[in-house]
């Protein structure tokens, strides 16, 4: 039996943790907050809950695969798991209104041609068919496996798009110009033509903050998953399952400490083999894995990088310039009207101006932005509100991150919040009649919180643009320590941290030539 020290207990950690310990090593986790769960955090006041993080999931079979090999009950044993239909609701400036139907191809295709004009869907299905061939060339290597040393080949983009001449399309491609890789602005304006159709493509990237004009062809699986695997929810919202999650840590006998920060990686014989903690003490480990942004792991290792020579590594600011969340929550009165779609999109109606703001207009500067792109939440869910006659209303977009924008100006953030509600107003009509009080929360406190640089928020990772969307690799240079998270191999959003927790498992109990469960 080893002993395993985890940084950190958000759900890539938590992953980890409760996979080790099944396989039979003493597990402790050390946590610098005061709860579990990382980003996946929850607020609650006068009888409202409200998640703080993400709000949906996608690819639950990770967390199927998750409980079931760590014990006997399984995840919808453990939380309730209902699909969301529809998947989304879309909201456009010039009227158009289309509901999208949950894992439905088909239904998919006629609601477009529905709301877009005849050929939309099938122009989207086309292009849907293509990312398909992107998620069977990546799936394994992106998703299933440790970052191969020879990682570089995942820089090649396996979207299947002919290529573009020079010519009248020439400009589609981001900052590359036609002579570089296809963008995924570059793929939705020649192969979708709507303008509305684009916005909807590029708004799948944007939820995770990708600039979709610099984001990688292959990003187009990001739709291609949603749409065949689904969207779900979790009832009590996402927190439930970083609880459920947590429970079965503990069931499982592991360890957690939280308001202890850890300070240091301990090196022994060229291993990693414990923690020093801010009150001084040390933790003594056989294995270390850490579930915090690696760009943070330097002053834990005396100043040494923990990548190897020739592994990815972030650039120069990376994480720290990541978008990330401005959330919006809010307690109205009014009963939840039965037909309300959970999710609502209400696109910006310049959206080149909203990338401006977000990821800068290529001089670096950020203005903001008066009319973003508004995710709408709104859960059936009895459980989040304290009773029939009110409802729980979470609205977010993606801005930047803090540094570039200061969020600790509270006068500027209600300014900005202020525009989230009256973008809302298109999906609540008299949304500003209903509410008894709204919370924002901006980056500074997701920084706060989590410990994330600029209170970025890690996207997936993809193949393609040369590997700038891969993240470190699972294992590091020095022995012993091992990555785990959304800063980490394969990247961020609930699945993917649970895929890293499950990789990161495989090395420590198989060892480091281990390449995944067949």
């Amino acid at each position: 039996m080893a002993r395993i020290v985890v940084i950190g207990s958000g759900m890539g950690a938590m992953a980890a943790a409760a996979r080790l310990a099944v396989a039979g090593h003493r597990v402790v986790v050390y946590e610098r907050g005061r709860a579990h769960g990382g980003g996946v955090g929850r607020f609650a006041r006068d009888g409202f809950r409200f998640d703080t993080g993400p709000g949906l999931l996608h690819l639950p079979a990770v967390y199927r695969d998750l409980f079931v090999k760590t014990g006997k009950q399984t995840l919808e044993q453990s939380v309730e798991l209902s699909q969301v239909d529809p998947a989304s609701r879309h909201l456009f400036t010039d009227g158009t209104d289309v509901r999208l139907p949950n894992a439905s191809r088909a239904g998919v295709l006629q609601a477009l041609d529905g709301a877009f004009g005849a050929g939309a869907g099938e122009r989207w299905s086309d292009l849907v068919n293509r990312a398909r061939e992107v998620w069977d060339a990546t799936r394994r290597p992106l998703l299933e496996e440790p970052l191969r040393a020879d990682w570089r080949v995942l820089g090649r983009d396996p979207y299947p798009a002919a290529p573009v001449r020079r010519g009248r399309l020439g400009g589609l491609f981001g900052r590359g110009g036609a002579d570089g890789p296809p963008t995924l602005a570059g793929v939705a304006r020649r192969e979708l033509k709507d303008p509305r159709a684009v916005a909807l493509l590029e708004s799948h990237a944007l939820a995770h903050g990708l600039d979709p004009r610099s984001a990688p062809a292959a990003a187009t699986v990001l739709p291609y998953i949603e749409q065949t695997f689904g969207a779900w929810y979790v009832r009590g919202g996402m927190r439930a399952l970083a609880d459920a999650l947590h429970e079965r840590c503990r069931q499982r006998k592991v360890e957690f400490h939280f308001d202890a920060e850890v300070t240091g990686i301990v090196e022994k014989d060229g291993r990693a083999a414990g923690v020093e903690l801010a009150d001084g003490t040390v933790a003594e480990a056989d294995a270390v894995v850490s579930g915090i942004d690696p760009a943070l792991l330097p002053p834990l290792l005396g100043g040494q990088a923990p990548w190897r020579e020739g592994d990815v590594r972030p650039e120069p600011g990376a994480g720290g310039g990541t978008p990330g969340r401005l959330t919006v929550l809010l307690a109205l009165r009014g009963t939840r009207p039965a037909d309300t779609a959970h999710r609502t999109v209400v696109h910006a109606p310049d959206r080149e101006a909203e990338l401006a703001a977000v990821f800068g207009d290529g001089h670096g500067l950020r203005e903001p932005c008066p009319h973003p792109t508004v995710t709408v939440l709104r859960p059936d869910d009895p459980t989040v509100r304290p009773d029939e006659e009110h409802e729980a209303v979470t609205l977010t977009a993606v801005v930047a991150p803090h540094g570039p924008v200061d969020w600790t100006d509270g006068t500027a953030a209600e300014q900005d919040a202020q525009r989230l509600i009256t973008a809302a107003e298109a999906a609540i009509p008299g949304l500003r009649d209903r509410m008894l009080w709204h919370e924002v929360r901006t980056p500074a406190d997701t920084e706060a919180e989590t410990g994330a640089r600029g209170g970025a928020v890690p996207g997936p990772v993809l193949a393609g643009a040369d590997g700038a969307f891969l993240r470190p690799a699972n294992v590091t240079r020095l022995p012993g320590l091992y990555l785990a998270g959304g800063w980490a191999h394969p990247g961020g959003g609930l699945a993917h941290a649970g895929m890293s927790g499950a990789l990161v498992a495989g090395l420590i109990v198989e060892g480091e030539d281990w390449r995944g469960s067949q």
